[in-house]
């Protein structure tokens, strides 16, 4: 067993779980372990549990809880969603509007709708990651039926002004889907403010447990139809069958309490810790920034570094921190991310980057080892590139 772990900046991927979470969570494991459809006090006391984690979540983004619905993450969220109301709106159309830098839950989902005959259009985004509000609104046609933006980036943690997104898509009687995975409990969220018609959640980017999320689906003005993607039972008012697993769904809303208790606070001290790693690395000539530099998530720094290799840099620094080079879900991809290409970073940069996901266990003590670490591989790196491009030109 290794003397020390390295520390851990990989909090887009996943979070450890939150000791109260867990400790909210470990009755309904063993002493409350009823089946929430059962008729009976076991099944009561389930369903009490669940009603209740339903009002926390729906709260936490000033929902009601009858719009929440539980699913197995933010990947069969965003599938009911995107799939669900494309099936249900076919007497409207068949065009959907989504975002070149959204996570693969959303873009394959809507390549599959294409190859059932639906049209999609992607969006392009600035060269800071934002979506241009006028691109958008010139993509709306009669036959949209869903538009889909990403409340805040999984790989360079920009926040879309949803708020005016939800403005165009509601005067232009179009629903709009946000996967709002990365956001919940990071960042400020509001359904009826910022005129969401679905959102989807998830537990594990929050300090909960994995395998649990949810899909809040509008129940009036308008009123969101959808088909149902999962089928056999009656469970989540007949959209997504399946029994309901208390201890998750406990778990889940004990993590997005917890989160909103501290939101401002923990947003303001992970700024801090974001802005001293990111004034560290600037000492390097060649470093970039993705993202926009402050409309991002509080925890989020995405760097390219030019002259080197990001696969490079990452095994050079594990033994001192555990970092990615984008999505968790890509992490075993031959191409550049879609999302650092869809800024307008060359390929050969793209590759060069590390995602650093600061989160709530993180002090500045570990931000100065990992920027020192960085600084010196980054070096050693380059200086043995250039010797190897100079034995090659001899």
């Amino acid at each position: 067993m290794l003397a020390h772990r390295p520390i851990y900046l990989d909090c887009h991927a996943t979070t450890p779980l939150d000791p109260l979470v867990l400790e909210a969570m470990l009755p309904y494991f063993t002493e409350q372990f009823g089946n929430p459809a059962s008729a009976h006090q076991y099944g009561w006391e389930a369903e009490a549990a669940l009603e209740q984690a339903r009002r926390s979540i729906a709260s936490a983004i000033q929902a009601e809880s009858a719009e929440i619905l539980f699913t197995s993450g933010a990947t069969e969220a965003n599938n009911l969603a995107i799939k669900g109301v494309a099936e249900a709106y076919l007497a409207k159309g068949r065009h959907l509007i989504t975002v070149a830098t959204e996570h693969s839950a959303v873009l394959d989902p809507c390549r599959y709708l294409q190859t059932m005959g639906f049209e999609v259009t992607i969006l392009p985004v600035q060269p800071d990651g934002l979506i241009d509000l006028d691109q958008l609104t010139a993509a709306l046609r009669p036959d949209t039926v869903l538009v889909s933006v990403m409340a805040a980036n999984n790989e360079m943690g920009v926040i879309q002004p949803l708020a005016a997104i939800g403005k165009i898509c509601r005067s232009a009687d179009v629903l709009l889907h946000t996967d709002a995975a990365q956001a919940i409990g990071k960042i400020p969220l509001d359904v009826k403010a910022m005129q969401i018609d679905l959102m989807s959640l998830t537990a594990h980017k929050l300090y909960g447990p994995k395998g649990i999320g949810a899909l809040y689906v509008r129940r009036r003005s308008p009123r969101v139809q959808l088909a149902a993607q999962l089928h056999g039972g009656a469970q989540e008012r007949g959209l997504r069958a399946g029994t309901l697993y208390p201890p998750q769904i406990v778990g889940f809303a004990k993590a997005v309490e917890l989160g909103l208790a501290n939101l401002e606070t923990e947003a303001a001290r992970t700024i801090a810790l974001r802005d001293q790693l990111w004034q560290r690395l600037q000492v390097l000539d060649g470093v970039h920034l993705n993202g926009h530099p402050s409309q991002r998530l509080p925890g989020n720094l995405n760097v390219s570094f030019e002259g080197i290799s990001g696969q490079a840099l990452l095994l050079g620094l594990q033994p001192v921190v555990a970092v990615s080079s984008g999505s968790a879900c890509s992490s075993t991809r031959t191409q550049p991310s879609h999302v650092l290409t869809a800024l307008g970073r060359a390929p050969e940069l793209a590759y060069a980057s590390i995602r650093f996901g600061i989160g709530r266990l993180n002090t500045a003590a570990e931000l100065e080892q990992v920027a020192t670490a960085t600084l010196d591989t980054v070096r050693a790196l380059r200086t043995a590139n250039l010797a190897s491009d100079l034995t090659s030109a001899r």
